[in-house]
């Protein structure tokens, strides 16, 4: 079922989405070497107290932590642990949280000193396909047309594997709302886009193939060649001609430059 949304419930939404936002700011801030994934858990958790909201993964199907935290060929979903970060290692950073009974939920993938020139277009190439998957995000497009363009942009044009298992989503009560929204497929297929319909837009973008697996855990999805992945997320609401972007990534992007652990020159 399609959930719409009303003008008054969209900027709610973009109040839950910014507080992610400014959560995943504070981890740029100060994301370096020798830090684990588990403080900046604690420092995610910290930030959304501090607002009077939630997390919304935590316990989320029985998910043990406040965000994902998935090091180099971790697709998604992984877990915060204690082993230090190093230089070298890129680390995408997922987090959902619940304010004033809406979610907001979106994720950015940070490199850690210097990397290859390869890894480098990775990112850039994922983040990028983002924007090209949001572009499409408005009223009359389908959300294949959205899959289409992160698709043609990151496997047609870099030979990059999109990762199938995975995709996207509505947003709003519920953490998980309709229509998926895959990161590949045929242009004017699947769900018509209609105003203020609520999307995360997640592009899972590998080095190597597509294919992945999941640990024991039950949760922690790796690349099965062992290669990066890259993960972006944004959240959306579909408008005439042009997108609306609720969360914000300028502020995560200004954090980020002024740290000096983090690399960015792949901008």
């Amino acid at each position: 079922m399609l959930i719409y949304k009303t003008e008054a419930e969209v900027q709610q939404m973009k109040k839950a989405a910014m507080l992610v936002s400014t959560a995943l700011t504070e981890v740029a801030k100060v994301l370096r070497p020798g830090m684990t994934t588990l403080q900046a858990d604690a420092l995610c958790a910290a930030v959304v107290k501090d607002h009077g909201a939630v997390p919304s993964f935590f316990h989320y199907r029985g998910y043990p932590h406040n965000i994902c935290a998935s090091v180099n060929d971790v697709v998604v979903h992984g877990f915060p642990n204690d082993t230090p970060l190093k230089d070298g290692d890129i680390v995408s950073i997922d987090m959902g949280v619940i304010l004033d009974g809406w979610h907001g939920d979106h994720a950015y993938t940070f490199i850690l000193g210097e990397v290859s020139p390869e890894i480098l277009q990775l990112v850039r190439v994922t983040k990028e396909s983002l924007y090209k998957g949001v572009e499409q995000a408005v009223v009359n497009n389908r959300v294949g047309d959205i899959a289409w363009a992160i698709q043609q942009h990151t496997e047609k044009q870099c030979g990059y594997g999109v990762v199938r298992e995975l995709v996207g989503h509505g947003l709003g009560r519920s953490l998980h709302e309709d229509p998926q929204v895959p990161n590949y497929g045929k242009r004017g297929t699947l769900t018509k886009l209609k105003e203020n319909l609520v999307l995360a837009i997640e592009p899972m973008i590998n080095m190597g193939s597509k294919d992945v697996y999941t640990e024991e855990d039950g949760w922690t999805v790796r690349t099965r060649d062992g290669k990066p992945s890259v993960h972006f997320e944004h959240d959306v609401c579909v408008k005439k001609g042009q997108a609306l972007l609720l969360s914000d990534y300028s502020i995560i992007e200004a954090a980020e430059k002024a740290n000096p652990a983090l690399n960015t020159s792949y901008y």
